[in-house]
C-alpha cells in the first residue's frame, strides 16, 4: 500500500489527476479518466454511483484500502480525497501496480 502512495503521489507531481467526485464523474464521462481510486471510507452512496458509472464507462476503479485522510496525505493535499481520477500517470507507474 505504501509503494502505490507513493506512485499516486508521482501521479500528482508529474501527470494529471483530479480531486472529488464531481470533477472525476465528469472525466469518467468524457472518457479521459484512466483509472477511478476510492477511499475505503467513501460516502456509500456517491461509491455506489462512481463505481456504476465507471463499469458503464469501462473504466476501471480501485478502492483504496486507505481513509480519505490518508490518500489527501499520499498525495500532498491539505484535506480529504475520498475520491481521485487519474487522467494522465506522468512518470507513475500507478496503473501497474493497480492492474496486478
Amino acid at each position: 500500500m505504501v509503494e502505490a502512495g507513493k506512485e499516486l503521489r508521482r501521479a500528482v507531481d508529474t501527470g494529471n489527476v483530479l480531486f472529488g467526485k464531481r470533477g472525476v464523474e465528469k472525466s469518467v464521462l468524457k472518457g479521459k479518466c484512466k483509472l477511478v481510486i476510492i477511499s475505503s471510507n467513501a460516502e456509500k452512496y456517491a461509491k455506489e454511483r462512481v463505481e456504476q458509472l465507471c463499469k458503464t464507462a469501462g473504466t476501471p476503479f480501485f478502492e483504496f484500502e486507505a481513509t480519505g485522510i490518508d490518500i489527501g496525505s499520499y498525495c500532498g493535499k491539505p484535506f480529504v480525497v475520498s475520491f481521485a481520477g487519474i487522467e494522465n500517470a506522468g512518470k507513475s507507474k500507478v496503473l501497474g501496480l493497480i492492474k496486478k
